[in-house]
């Protein structure tokens, strides 16, 4: 068999698996676990509006304890998505097209994930929309100067607009999954979703402009949205946060966490559904440069932020000798360790394009980036300006099972996207099979 004819049998393949679906017991059973922690979440969220906010281990100055650290965590990991999907189509990467689809769905559900938690850290979370500058008759406008408008504006924008990049992308893969289907329910389904999609010349044009114009809206608040996040700790006068290394620093820290959570998923996929047709060496390889790249640059913010505090001499730089040794400092080593020591294995090719060890690395670099996260807003807080108010920090039962049930949340919501829609983008791939 050709290579072009294998290409389009994993085309045809891949709008099989909804009404197919090859491994339905993997599926079931990880579809359970996934909610089981999904119900922990609803009982978290129902337990913090019960009891409000005091559930969680929160204190005077730690008032950012895991809510913000967990969401600055889970905003990064959705950049990566947007990165492999919309700048790869930008500069006319082919080899994006086994991986976009299922990166894009990864940073929906990322993002959601990351915005419950400003909502439900408001202690008033059915008060959520005071952020949103609405009409009323009082007049009563949000605080511009508030973080939490920030965060509004920043988070919102972009999950509409990670929103509209999936779904344009997906609409002629709905279609001809709406065709191909044997039974009524499955065309049915479909259907609604491809809008009426007849894959004519014009629709073509129109889909093209669109999801290229998309493309390049959504490239730039990649950068944006994390530039703004880490703005909130660089413009506050506490000692580990004031530092203009900042916004490089988170970005290219959530690209890292970002690739090295697309490298596990498509491991994953790879093995659940049989995609070693598509999803090649080339693209583990491909992921690992990208891992390794970005979790290089990530290690020059670590001694960018060594330079900037030994320079600027004072609270920073005992700041940073208490990261080093003071009581988080598991959480600065740790992420010093599960970020940059098994990351050191991506040099070879032989050891990127080994899934186990791709995936393992990858799992590492999760758990680093939010130890990492946690350090940067725990170790910084606990210490404040003023000794009276110095109190340290520990994670309640109830800030551990709401991260726990976020997780859940987010495989919930994958699996089902795995489960029902087309995983791959099925006319990309045909697309590069005829060229």
């Amino acid at each position: 068999m050709s290579a072009k004819a294998e290409r389009m049998e994993d085309a045809e393949r891949i709008l099989r698996i909804p009404a197919h679906f090859p491994n339905r017991r993997m599926w079931w059973v990880l579809f359970l676990f996934a909610l089981s922690l999904l119900l922990l979440f609803f009982v978290s969220v129902a337990v913090l509006f019960g009891h409000g906010p005091g559930v969680w281990g929160n204190n005077i100055p730690v008032g950012w304890g895991f809510p913000i650290a967990n969401y600055v965590w889970w905003l990064g990991i959705g950049h990566a998505g947007t990165l492999i999907s919309a700048l790869l189509l930008l500069v006319g990467q082919q080899w994006r097209n086994s991986l976009n689809r299922f990166a894009e769905a990864m940073t929906l559900f990322a993002v959601t994930c990351a915005g419950l938690y400003p909502i439900l850290h408001l202690g008033r979370p059915w008060r959520f929309y005071w952020m949103a500058p609405y009409f009323n008759t009082m007049n009563v406008w949000p605080q511009f100067r508030s973080p939490l408008t920030w965060d509004f504006f920043a988070v919102l924008t972009y999950l509409i607009v990670s929103v509209l990049f999936w779904y344009i992308g997906i609409i002629p893969d709905l279609a001809a999954a709406r065709d191909r289907a044997k039974k009524r329910r499955w065309a049915l389904f479909f259907g609604l979703g491809a809008l009426g999609w007849r894959g004519s010349a014009h629709h073509w044009e129109r889909w093209n402009k669109a999801y290229r114009t998309t493309a390049a809206i959504a490239v730039p608040l990649v950068v944006s949205v994390h530039s703004e996040i880490s703005l909130l700790f660089a413009a506050g006068p506490v000692p580990g946060w004031n530092s203009t290394v900042f916004p490089p620093y988170f970005v290219l820290g959530a690209a890292f966490s970002g690739f090295a959570v697309v490298s596990m998923l498509t491991i994953w996929l790879r093995a659940m559904l049989g995609l070693g047709g598509l999803v090649k060496d080339h693209h583990l390889n491909m992921l690992g440069i990208l891992t390794l790249a970005t979790g290089m640059m990530t290690a020059y913010g670590y001694v960018a932020e060594v330079f900037t505090a030994a320079w600027a001499g004072g609270r920073e730089l005992e700041t940073l000798f208490d990261r080093f040794s003071g009581p988080y400092a598991w959480s600065f080593w740790g992420a010093v360790l599960f970020n940059f020591g098994p990351l050191q294995l991506l040099w070879w090719r032989s050891l990127r394009t080994r899934p186990l060890i791709l995936f393992l690395v990858g799992l590492s670099a999760a758990i680093g980036m939010w130890l990492e996260r946690y350090m940067l807003v725990v170790s910084s807080l606990y210490r404040d300006w003023l000794e009276s108010s110095e109190g340290l920090f520990h994670a309640s039962f109830w800030d551990w099972s709401l991260f726990a049930g976020t997780i859940g949340l987010f495989l919930t919501l994958f699996l089902l996207f795995v489960r029902f829609l087309p995983v791959i983008s099925v006319f990309e791939v045909e697309e590069a099979a005829d060229e």
